[in-house]
């Protein structure tokens, strides 16, 4: 399981650091889909290794701020959020997860 670690002054609502989850609130410690969100990026880090997954999110966000000059729009196709955004609310999709699911969202 995670740790979990409350950081007020995070950017984000909260950040998966494998093997930590930063929370921005202390109450988002409870929130189950924000958690399985983040959950979903340790699996992903995982799978990658850690250190290129992060590579991978980074570039993947580079290219996309280049494409839509626009911060969220860029953050919000980076391949990896896609997945986790498309199933953080199926709690139960960590236990079905295919290895390298988020992949199938690189046409979408």
């Amino acid at each position: 399981m995670a740790i979990l670690i409350h950081l007020p002054k995070l950017p984000a609502a909260a950040m998966a650091l494998f093997p930590f989850i930063l929370v921005k609130e202390a109450g988002y410690k409870n929130d189950s889909i924000l958690i399985n969100h983040e959950l979903i990026h340790h699996r992903q880090q995982l799978e990658l290794l850690i250190v290129p997954f992060y590579i991978m999110y980074f570039l993947n966000y580079a290219f996309n701020l280049l494409k839509y000059r626009n911060h969220h729009q860029a953050y919000s196709h980076i391949l990896f959020e896609k997945e986790a955004y498309a199933k953080e609310h199926d709690l139960s999709y960590l236990g079905t997860r295919k290895p390298f699911a988020w992949y199938s969202f690189f046409k979408s």
